[in-house]
């Protein structure tokens, strides 16, 4: 029988599953056959401390120990009596089958003595169900303990010999330690007979469910498994038996029917395949090429026409838009709230004309405007922007800037135009309850660039989100035009490709890890120091 077979997981299961059940219950047994003998013990030596308690009162009465002594001494010989002793009030041992603790002063916190001195005041009545207790001796054997109270009846103090006042009412403790090491023996026999025949059960009912489950489901599964694999290797000819009318037995007849009506089909089938193999080959390739010419050209006539009419639809209203800001922005007072969200409003509409003239110059490849910029000023403006719709969404937007980073070779609104995308792709992964954070620092090694035979030093900017993550057979593509995962009308697929270009006119590179359910991290590299040291590259001529 295979490990892997149907029939060796189902004996297996249910095999382990009345392991369980009987081992559950062989365990509740033994454990309540344990309480019903111990409680039955406990009665044997309650009753049993009763004799000696009265057989000892009339010794006691006459102030005879050395009756005491001999009388407790023939009951510890009683099969399983492990120790016999009398205490007095005050905690002494006066009497002991165990000679050497005779005289010694039991603490009060021993267990023959703390349930009655729980309190200041000792319990004057014992309940018979805590009269007795378990423990173990100091050499470890399981012990019954047993007390008895020894009361001082009028018998006592009337007597001559005794000098007990009336007002006392406990003249002493009989403590009587019974062996439990037989019937923990006997319990331990019981319950491995019953284990024993538990198993032979077990093993039984394990080999009946394996010849049932062999012949009503292994045998039939086995004849649908072979004429699967019949079916996927060709073999339309042979049937699989119909074994019997149960639902196996309807499966196998409609497996059968298919299989005729699969035959049948490829007959037929083989007569148009042989006339129209070759035509469609034909056609196939022509129309893969015609499909491969016709996508690159929508692609690049959809790139002119968008530049082209975002460039005509939104040039006027821009044009608009910044004058009358210019107009209302004078008529503020400087270093107000209102001037620095105007002056915003300024710089933005600035740039979304920068953004419709690097569109144009995107089909036209045109190289970026650079100068000496803070790339840390930069990322604050771009994420002042964004931040606002983040917040809205729960989406918590870190900024960890590295403030030691001199002035970079750059042109400020394409850099901002990629930090601004991939901030927005990365709010679009988050959706909602998440994080983005935008680090900065120098890169820990020297990379290789497009403008330098050598590694140089760059700066890395890092977008941390905690979104959907991307899987990893679009991770070789996130950078082709058109290419997008988000819905249709969310997204044109040209974001990151455009970015990735700027980024590379900068002597730059684009790297991406992702893990799908975690979040994704975009690092963009730039270099710290332009190509060329020329006049038009002084840190002079730096933008805020």
């Amino acid at each position: 029988m295979q490990p892997q077979t149907l029939k060796f997981k189902l004996v297996l299961y249910l095999t382990i599953a009345l392991t369980v059940a009987m081992l559950l219950f062989t365990g509740a047994v033994a454990f309540f056959l344990y309480k019903q003998i111990l409680g039955k013990v406990s009665d044997h030596v309650i009753q049993l401390s009763e004799v000696i308690s009265k057989s000892t009162r009339f010794a006691m009465l006459k102030n005879e120990p050395t009756y005491v002594d001999r009388i407790i001494h023939d009951v510890a010989g009683q099969e399983q009596i492990d120790r016999v002793r009398i205490l007095s009030q005050d905690g002494r041992i006066t009497h002991s089958t165990y000679a050497p603790e005779i005289g010694r002063t039991v603490d009060r916190n021993a267990e023959a003595c703390s349930r009655c001195h729980e309190s200041e005041q000792p319990l004057q009545q014992v309940p018979k169900n805590e009269r007795t207790w378990t423990f173990q001796g100091a050499d470890g054997k399981p012990l019954l303990g047993s007390m008895e109270v020894i009361r001082n009846d009028p018998s006592c103090y009337n007597a001559a010999c005794h000098q007990h006042n009336k007002e006392t009412s406990v003249l002493g403790v009989l403590d009587i330690n019974y062996s439990l090491d037989e019937i923990h023996r006997k319990l331990r026999i019981s319950t491995l007979e019953v284990a024993g025949f538990s198993l032979g059960f077990i093993a039984l009912a394990s080999l009946a469910i394996g010849y049932f489950v062999h012949h009503l489901v292994y045998l039939p599964l086995r004849d649908l498994e072979d004429g699967a694999e019949r079916l996927s290797a060709g073999n339309l000819d042979q049937l699989i038996p119909v074994r019997s009318g149960d639902e196996f037995g309807k499966l196998a007849r409609s497996f059968n029917s298919m299989t005729n009506a699969l035959r049948n089909s490829r007959a037929e089938l083989r007569d148009l395949a042989h006339t129209l193999e070759q035509k469609v080959d034909t056609r196939t390739q022509e129309l893969r090429r015609a499909q491969a010419q016709t996508m690159r050209g929508e692609k690049l006539a959809s790139v002119g026409l968008l530049a082209s009419g975002v460039a005509h639809e939104l040039n006027n209203p821009l044009t608009g838009i910044l004058t009358f800001s210019h107009l209302l922005r004078e008529k503020m007072p400087d270093n107000s709230r209102d001037a620095e969200d105007m002056d915003l409003v300024i710089r933005e509409t600035k740039r979304c004309a920068a953004i419709i003239k690097r569109l144009l110059d995107f089909a036209r490849e045109k190289q970026p405007e650079k100068k000496f910029n803070d790339i840390n000023r930069i990322i604050e403006d771009t994420v002042r922007i964004v931040e606002r719709p983040a917040h809205l969404r729960d989406i918590v937007i870190t900024m960890d800037l590295d403030r030691t980073l001199p002035p970079i070779w750059i042109d400020a609104d394409q850099i901002k135009q990629v930090i601004m995308n991939m901030i927005v792709n990365a709010q679009h992964a988050v959706e909602e309850k998440g994080s983005i954070t935008v680090r900065t620092r120098r890169a820990t090694e020297p990379r290789p660039s497009a403008q330098s035979a050598e590694p140089i030093a760059m700066a890395e900017i890092s977008i941390i989100d905690t979104g959907c993550g991307i899987p990893e057979q679009n991770l070789r593509r996130i950078f082709d035009p058109f290419f997008t995962s988000k819905d249709v009308g969310k997204g044109t697929g040209l974001g990151l490709s455009v970015s990735h270009g700027i980024i590379e006119a900068h002597g730059g590179a684009i790297e991406v890890q992702s893990k799908v359910g975690e979040g994704s991290t975009f690092s963009v590299f730039l270099p710290l120091t332009p190509p060329t040291a020329g006049p038009d590259s002084k840190p002079s001529e730096s933008v805020a």
